[in-house]
C-alpha cells in the first residue's frame, strides 16, 4: 500500500466534511477537531451521500437521514447505528493529508429491502 496525497490540511476546516477523489476513488475527509478521518462517501445504511447530509459536531458524525452516528475520535458506531463506518488510514505530513487508497472501501450488501418490508409489515399489522 502506498500513501497518496488527498489535500492540504487547510482544505478541510474544523468540524467540516469535504469530498475528494484519489486515484479515481471518491472519499470524504472529516476534520473533527482532534484529527482527520477519511471514509467512503456514502452512509453504510442506505447509501445517503454523507458530504451532503451528514453533520459533524463535537467529534460526532451524524447521517441526518436516519440519525446513525459514529464517534470520529474512536471510529466506533454509537446510538442506533448498526454498521461500522469504514475508514482509510490517514496521516498528516506537514500541511498535507495522505491516505492509503489502493482500492475503494465497500460496505457489505445485506438485504436492507427485506428489513424495510419487515418494518412496514410490523407497523401496519392489525
Amino acid at each position: 500500500m502506498s500513501w497518496e496525497k488527498i489535500c492540504g490540511v487547510s482544505d478541510v476546516p474544523e468540524n467540516a466534511l469535504e469530498k475528494f477523489e484519489v486515484n479515481g476513488i471518491e472519499l470524504v475527509v472529516a476534520n473533527y477537531g482532534g484529527g482527520f478521518r477519511a471514509f467512503p462517501p456514502r452512509c453504510p445504511h442506505m447509501e445517503e451521500a454523507l458530504c451532503d447530509s451528514a453533520v459533524l459536531f463535537d467529534g460526532m458524525l451524524t447521517c441526518t437521514k436516519h440519525l446513525w452516528q459514529w464517534d470520529m475520535g474512536s471510529g466506533e458506531k454509537t446510538g442506533i447505528a448498526e454498521k461500522e463506518l469504514l475508514f482509510y488510514d490517514v496521516k498528516q505530513e506537514g500541511g498535507d493529508l495522505y491516505a492509503q487508497v489502493d482500492e475503494a472501501l465497500v460496505y457489505e450488501d445485506d438485504d436492507d429491502e427485506d428489513e424495510d418490508e419487515d418494518d412496514e409489515d410490523f407497523f401496519n399489522a392489525d
